[in-house]
């Protein structure tokens, strides 16, 4: 890590596959940081999220994420890129077929837990920090929407990542879950695990003013104002 940052990126050119999507893109994200990622449809979010999490290779400029160099980062060293980084998408992306625990179980065994009591420990120690603890045994489809979210976020956290990156994490809630769930991401900001959320919904944006970062015109704009 360079000084405090968990996500530096200096001059970078972000394609996609071949076009251009972002140009000279400068981009500081330090621990604890709550930051705000906003934008058009189309404007290069997602890309810039890819590119943070080893999805997307940059070829020009410098660019680093959780100790690792973004330009040189090989395919063995993603996995382990993405274990300091908690993923947190629209559409939940929970086995339907597992309960919550064994939804849990299932990252921590794929990214190389192996003993059983500190499995146990960790899925209860993040089931509580989302308020779920007693859903334990459930279903997916036994679970609201807001329910389900903060079991993507307890997935997320279970490697105790330096920051989660959340694409639209509220798309699909409403309004009222929709805090709950931003407020719970901001606590867990302010234990020390950097939060950077994509979102289109500027209501929630006003709701908790921080830091915001703007996509536009090919160009990353760094701490804008909104009206």
């Amino acid at each position: 890590m360079i000084g405090n940052s968990i996500i530096k990126l200096e001059s970078v050119d972000i394609f996609q596959p071949k076009h251009l999507v972002l140009s000279n893109v400068n981009l500081h994200v330090d621990k604890g940081d709550f930051v705000w990622l906003i934008g058009q449809t189309g404007s290069g979010k997602s890309s810039l999220l890819k590119v943070i999490y080893g999805d997307l290779n940059i070829s020009t400029g410098e660019g680093h994420a959780c100790g690792y160099d973004l330009k040189k980062i090989t395919t063995h060293d993603i996995p382990f890129l993405r274990r300091k980084l908690g993923i947190v998408f629209q559409d939940f992306q929970l086995l339907t077929d597992r309960s919550v625990e064994d939804n849990l179980r299932f990252v921590m065994q794929a990214t190389g837990w192996k003993d059983k009591k500190l499995i146990t420990d960790r899925t209860l120690d993040v089931l509580e920090k989302v308020g779920l603890r007693s859903k334990l045994k459930k279903m997916p489809h036994e679970l609201s929407g807001g329910e389900q979210q903060r079991v993507v976020i307890a997935r997320a956290l279970i490697n105790d990542p330096e920051i989660i990156l959340a694409d639209e994490p509220t798309g699909n809630l409403d309004p009222d879950t929709s805090e709950e769930i931003v407020l719970l991401l901001k606590q867990i900001s302010q234990s020390g695990t950097a939060i950077l959320i994509a979102t289109h919904d500027y209501h929630i944006i006003r709701t908790f003013p921080s830091r915001i970062i703007k996509c536009e015109n090919g160009k990353v704009l760094e701490d804008v104002q909104i009206a």
